[in-house]
């Protein structure tokens, strides 16, 4: 486990805010980081035209749904989806306490990666608290599988991601990513890797509700003919495992 982790907390020095539309809602999205205390942990807000309609902290029993994005809640009228490029930012770069509002039901996808928001976060600064930071130190390996994909904890000294994907398409095919995971690394190899999806799966999910506000501004899109057709082509090589990642 790096150093930094057994440091003092964290928060911003001032509020940022950022708008775009959900990636699933089609909807504008304005949310706002806001400094908080320490041992507030990250809280995500809801709110819908000026009113307050629910508050998470950012934690797995409040997980919701998490087949095409991650929820907080569960509950549509109430939740707050598609947090995990928020949540990927904040624990990379150390953030500890954190506000984080929006209005309406979901994240602003930006341009489908984790960049928007450690700018944002970089414009305003980070600051230390007084307080110590709490930790969870790996003892011993921990697996959980579902159909064939499984995923694990296992003690190490640092904090390292080592992430494969397998894709039965030539565009994607076996990735691996792996590396020590500090702010910069993140900044620099994983922030602006995209999301990225099939066309052969867009009507279907638009006739579900889902991806009402993808378009190539904000996802990698693969034809039925195996081909990524944005054309600025793609950002890194191997975009699709450091996204996942």
């Amino acid at each position: 486990m790096s150093a930094g982790y057994f440091g003092l907390q964290t928060t911003i020095a001032e509020s940022v805010r950022i708008s775009g539309i959900g990636v699933h809602s089609g909807k504008p999205a304005t949310m706002e980081f806001q400094p908080a205390a320490a041992d507030h942990g990250i809280v995500f807000e809801r709110y819908d035209n000026g009113r307050l309609i629910a508050r998470y902290r950012a934690v797995s029993d409040n997980v919701g749904p998490t087949a095409l994005c991650t929820v907080l809640g569960d509950n549509p009228t109430r939740w707050v989806a598609t947090i995990e490029h928020v949540m990927a930012a904040l624990y990379a770069l150390g953030v500890d306490n954190l506000t984080v509002t929006v209005n309406g039901p979901e994240m602003p996808i930006m341009d489908g990666s984790s960049r928007v928001f450690v700018e944002a976060i970089d414009e305003v600064g980070i600051v230390t608290l007084s307080e110590k930071r709490s930790y969870i130190r790996v003892t011993k390996t921990v697996r959980v599988e579902n159909g064939s994909g499984w995923a694990e904890f296992s003690p190490h000294d640092g904090t390292r991601f080592d992430v494969e994907i397998d894709f039965d398409t030539p565009v994607i095919g076996r990735q691996k990513w792996r590396g020590d995971m500090t702010a910069e690394t993140f900044r620099r190899e994983l922030s602006g890797a995209r999301t990225f999806g099939f066309m052969r799966d867009v009507e279907p999910m638009w006739a579900r509700g889902f991806a009402l506000g993808s378009s190539l501004e904000n996802s990698v899109v693969i034809s039925d003919d195996d081909r990524v057709i944005n054309p600025e082509g793609l950002r890194y090589e191997h975009e699709f495992v450091r996204h996942k990642t």
